[in-house]
């Protein structure tokens, strides 16, 4: 009996203190893995073929093309895309289909989905004063598909959510895993850094669409101004002072004009004096 006491005595419990450095290794291990899958993924997002990329995008663009009402306003801002995409090198339109697919909805956003799908939402659509801001907006979403930027948000999310169902051993949770990340890479929010190349990107395309840039800042300088309830675009892209002076200096060091804007398109106005907007988040 006292050999057996003394066995026990030999293995204590482990106190409070060790579970917790355990449990911080783990964490740490778990964060070390993600962080490098995540550079891997990075460095491998510029090899994914185009294919494959809208392949992806039948996934994702059917739930919207259900929200989405051809439209007046819809053909517009295909129109305009179009004149944005001649002003594109070859190697970032060719094999591509870029359309917008515009919502009804009086959310203030603008999404770049896999399968070169921009969707506007009828509530930006309302906050803009000039057909140049429109532009810069759809400029803005072609640089996330030139930087595919979009692809790593839906890599982020895969790779975070794979790794906590392999971990958790749930076989299951990894397959789910895959179709959850698809669905949500809509709501994922862009680095800093992301987002000032898009905005770049589309200034140079403004640039070179107008040989002038007026409307480059005016919506986001805007858009860094108000809040409401249904400003997705905050949620998605941190529209900040930071990002409206950086694009001050570019158009300073460039030496680029600023001119008078051009006036939204006709179809355009019938959305700024519509009312009738639904009110269902996305």
């Amino acid at each position: 009996m006292n050999s057996q006491k003394s066995t026990l005595n030999r293995n204590p419990p482990p106190s409070n203190r060790q579970l917790l450095i355990l449990l911080g290794l783990f964490i740490g291990l778990i964060v070390g893995i993600i962080w490098l899958l995540n550079l891997l993924i990075n460095n491998l997002i510029g090899l994914i073929p185009t294919s494959v990329e809208q392949w992806l995008g039948t996934v994702i663009i059917p739930v919207y093309e259900q929200k989405a009402q051809p439209s007046p306003a819809q053909d517009t801002l295909n129109q305009l895309l179009n004149r944005l995409e001649k002003q594109l090198p070859p190697q970032q339109y060719q094999h591509r289909d870029y359309r917008v697919l515009y919502l009804p909805d009086d959310t203030v956003n603008a999404l770049a989905l896999p399968g070169d799908v921009i969707v506007i939402y009828a509530g930006l659509v309302k906050q803009v004063e000039s057909e140049n801001e429109l532009m810069m907006v759809l400029g803005h979403e072609l640089g996330h598909f030139a930087h595919r930027d979009h692809l790593r948000g839906l890599g982020r999310n895969l790779l975070v959510r794979a790794v906590i169902a392999y971990v958790i051993g749930d076989a299951g949770a990894i397959q789910s895993a895959a179709t959850s990340a698809l669905v949500t890479v809509s709501s994922s929010k862009l680095s800093q850094s992301q987002e000032l190349q898009a905005d770049e990107f589309g200034l140079v395309l403004l640039q070179q669409t107008y040989g002038h840039v007026a409307g480059a800042t005016d919506f986001f300088a805007r858009m860094s101004q108000k809040k409401g309830t249904n400003w997705a675009f905050f949620s998605t892209h941190p529209a900040s002072g930071k990002r409206v002076i950086k694009l001050q200096r570019l158009i300073e060091k460039r030496h680029y004009p600023i001119k008078e804007p051009s006036p939204l398109p006709n179809s355009m106005y019938d959305v700024l004096t519509s009312t009738r907007f639904s009110k269902r988040g996305f």
